[in-house]
């Protein structure tokens, strides 16, 4: 066996934060989120109801 140990930079070890790196400007809270897709799946479904009853 080898004796040769590879070691990494302890500060970074092959990890990168990417969420430092970009900051969106256009932010969401997740209860509007879920908001809208619950008024879309509605729509669908108001669309599904009235195309089978003509």
């Amino acid at each position: 066996m080898s004796d040769q140990k590879i070691s990494m930079p302890s500060g970074i070890g092959g990890l990168v934060r990417y969420f430092d790196e970009y900051k969106s400007k256009i932010e969401f809270k997740p209860g509007l989120i879920v908001v809208f897709v619950i008024i879309v799946i509605l729509i669908e479904i108001f669309l599904h109801t009235s195309v089978i009853l003509g």
